[in-house]
């Protein structure tokens, strides 16, 4: 895929730009914490990378397909805020975040939620998560 200038933010927030931030990770780079992992999800949503949206899914709860690319109507991604990142050991992690988006130039709404991530050989996954309301 080709690099986005390194002069645009990242899709995840980060002002450092796509090229240095989330990309690495979408190209097969580990991410070195869960939260970092969860940017790197939202950046691909964001641009329709459901290559790696499922290769970064834990294999025991990840779906066949995600149907991004046929979606309809298309979200606009917003903004993406970390609310929290607590590592219960060197390998489990969960991750608070509250998504905004955009369907078909309606009203902004936002998915909160509270993800699980378990790291296996190395790579962090992840597992699910609970919807907060």
């Amino acid at each position: 895929m080709k690099s986005i200038d390194t002069l645009t933010p990242c899709p995840c927030g980060n002002s450092s730009g796509y090229a240095s931030c989330c990309e690495p990770l979408h190209e097969g780079a580990l991410a070195e914490d869960a939260a970092q992992l969860m940017r790197s999800r939202y950046s691909a949503y964001v641009l329709t990378r459901e290559d790696y949206l499922l290769a970064s899914w834990h294999a025991d709860t990840r779906p066949s397909s995600l149907g991004l690319a046929t979606q309809t109507p298309k979200p606009t991604w917003l903004r993406l805020d970390i609310r929290g990142h607590q590592s219960t050991d060197d390998d489990h992690a969960t991750v608070e975040f509250v998504a905004r988006y955009r369907l078909a130039g309606g009203r902004a709404q936002r998915q909160h939620e509270l993800s699980r991530f378990v790291r296996e050989r190395g790579r962090w996954f992840y597992l699910d998560g609970e919807m907060v309301t």
